[in-house]
């Protein structure tokens, strides 16, 4: 059994949600011995150095031949193995995009995708390494589940939960070493089921991956200024909880934070949901805006991006103000 003590989640915080997903792996044979570790070259970035050592006859390593290994995974699934292939999120998402509609789409099979260091936090390596258009991707695939947890912790339950759930699931990764702590202790994680982490009445903040933290700091930025922020975790984007899109039309203004494009992502999918309604409060999606940063460091990237807890409380707040 995994012990969510305190310190194993500091522990977690400070591997960041690679190394979290690593140390989740490890107790993924005992749950199910058919799970089987994929990597394209990146034993080390995905957090499976343990494992190797632990489990060597269940890590396969592809190289750097990313579509391969998607398609090698499908032929583990079809033999009622439980394989997760792992890769930086922008090669998993949109270099294997035909093996990924076949195998995990069309064949509807049980694999694994996961997607590391998603949005900006490899931004030093330039735009080819950024991925900001991968749920994007996967949301336009049939009967893909796509897991985005909220920190270190979360990034355990999604791993486990995702081994346990007969369906392929893009399981995203956002977030550098050192990630902050949004659940302390353990929690219940479900699949399809949205988590509030923050009542309040003006305006309702629902968020994904990194993005959950800074939005419960923007949240707070907010409540100094006299606006009541709800904040909710929508850690599964697909399927999405419509139950948690209802709870939230009661606000006056509805916001998505993530990181990741605006086009096709979080605020999409939220949109999808509010245009079926004929009444519904504005929408304002907060997310990567415009043509591709220039490399640079993570914390520089998400303050162009307009993705700090400040300046994603700055943009609330006007934008409230306009329709109050």
């Amino acid at each position: 059994m995994i012990d969510y003590s305190p310190m194993n989640i500091k522990i977690w915080s400070r591997l960041g949600s690679c190394g979290a997903f690593g140390q989740a792996a490890l107790f993924l044979p005992e749950i199910n011995d058919k799970v089987v570790m994929l990597t394209a070259d990146l034993c080390t970035f995905s957090g499976l150095d343990r494992f190797k050592l632990k489990y060597p006859d269940y890590l396969f390593n592809f190289g750097i031949a990313e579509q391969n290994m998607v398609g090698v995974a499908g032929g583990f699934a079809k033999e009622g193995f439980v394989p997760f292939a792992t890769t930086y999120a922008t090669f998993a998402s949109m270099r294997c995009a035909d093996q990924i509609k076949v195998n995990m789409g069309y064949m509807n099979l049980p694999i694994k995708l996961v997607g590391l260091t998603a949005g900006l936090s490899v931004g030093v390596l330039g735009a080819t390494h950024m991925s900001l258009e991968d749920v994007a991707v996967m949301r336009s695939v049939p009967n893909v589940v796509i897991l985005s947890p909220a920190d270190c912790t979360a990034t355990i339950k999604a791993t486990i939960a995702a081994a346990q759930i007969d369906a392929p699931v893009y399981l995203r990764l956002s977030g550098t070493m050192n990630n902050p702590i949004v659940y302390k202790e353990d929690f219940d994680f479900e699949i399809g089921k949205a988590i509030t982490l923050k009542e309040g009445k003006d305006v309702a903040i629902i968020a994904i991956g990194s993005m959950v933290y800074n939005s419960l700091k923007a949240a707070e930025i907010l409540e100094q200024n006299g606006v009541s922020a709800k904040v909710v975790d929508m850690h599964t984007i697909k399927p999405l909880d419509k139950e948690a899109i209802q709870d939230v039309l009661k606000n006056k203004l509805i916001v998505t934070v993530e990181e990741h494009s605006i086009v096709g992502g979080l605020g999409s999918a939220v949109a999808e949901e509010l245009a079926l309604l004929k009444q519904r409060p504005p929408h304002l999606i907060i997310g990567v805006n415009g043509a591709y940063p220039h490399a640079a460091s993570y914390p520089y990237l998400l303050d162009q991006a307009g993705l700090t807890p400040e300046k994603i409380a700055s943009k609330i707040e006007n934008t409230y103000k306009e329709i109050c």
